[in-house]
């Protein structure tokens, strides 16, 4: 079973940045989808982030379009979330997670059979 270890997290103020990272304890395969979910207090868990290494496909949520990306280093087996203009809204728990099935890949949280114990993302005003 892949371990997985997300760190990064910080407490930031509106308008910052942050860059997330995800070392995995053994390769996984470009046929796996890798993402970056979150969790709130009170909320919903979302998918915020996911790419298909296969072909390079990115998804993102509407919620974070446009200022997150995703991204990886496969020589260190690394996964990244870099995220930008930060809003008190995304403050949350993140978790990096790898897909359970090759092929595939989205932002469904039924994706994912495999993640870390999270990194805290603080957001104030």
């Amino acid at each position: 079973q892949v371990q997985l270890a997300e760190s990064g997290g910080g407490s930031v103020q509106a308008g910052g940045s942050l860059r997330l990272s995800c070392v995995a304890s053994e390769y996984i395969a470009d046929t796996y989808c890798m993402g970056w979910f979150r969790q709130g207090d009170g909320k919903e868990r979302e998918v915020v982030a996911s790419f298909y290494p296969y072909n390079g496909d990115t998804y993102y949520a509407d919620s974070v379009e446009g200022r997150f990306t995703i991204s990886r280093d496969k020589a260190e087996n690394t996964l990244y979330l870099q995220m930008n203009d930060l809003k008190p809204e995304d403050t949350a728990m993140y978790y990096c997670a790898r897909g359970g099935k090759p092929g595939h890949c989205g932002l469904q949280f039924r994706i994912f059979a495999s993640w870390g114990q999270g990194t805290q993302v603080t957001v104030s005003s």
